[in-house]
């Protein structure tokens, strides 16, 4: 019965090509962390969409709503007028990945679980209930926001830290909650 169910979902959800890549970034959450790393190295300048945008070769629409997005998460501060762009709103060591991701694309799914189901419809996937990858993948989910959250743009910046040393995750004590 349980391969009868993940058949069906197989011919109904068919694989995606090789070329889809497992874990990404858009381009918009890309050219914010660019946009955020370059005003982390200019701290205390205000900088203006197209100064940013030539610099990296970015659209600049996309970059200036990227950059109110940013803004109005409170990454990000918005002068306006002559002179007037963008300067960090926080340090570059209390600006995670997590919270760009999360003010740009909102906290990541894995599988299809995390989605949300599409009209009339009461879940995304037909063995739900029976599914033995649901509970560890959500586990992965879980770990990988985790690293987000812990890795800051000054951390990024820094070329001389090693991948272990780009984030910091809370310790947990013996109980289970989380000491800092």
């Amino acid at each position: 019965m349980l391969w009868n169910q993940i058949h069906t979902n197989l011919v109904r959800y068919p694989r995606q090509p090789l070329s889809h890549a497992m874990l990404k970034l858009t381009k918009r959450t890309e050219y914010g962390l660019i946009a955020l790393m370059h005003l982390a190295d200019r701290t205390g300048e205000v900088l203006s969409v197209r100064s940013i945008g030539e610099r990296y070769s970015m659209p600049q629409r996309l970059l200036a709503q990227t950059l109110q997005d940013l803004s109005h998460s409170g990454l990000v501060q918005s002068q306006r007028g002559a002179g007037g762009g963008y300067s960090l709103a926080q340090a570059p060591n209390a600006i995670t990945l997590g919270a760009v991701v999360q003010a740009l694309e909102g906290q990541p799914g894995l599988t299809s679980c995390h989605e949300p189901p599409a009209l009339g419809q009461t879940s995304v996937c037909g063995i739900e209930s029976l599914c033995p990858i649901r509970s560890p993948l959500d586990r992965i989910r879980h770990g990988i926001w985790e690293l987000l959250q812990g890795t800051t743009l000054q951390s990024l910046a820094d070329s001389s830290l090693s991948p272990r040393e780009l984030f910091t995750v809370p310790s947990t004590s013996p109980s289970g909650t989380a000491t800092s």
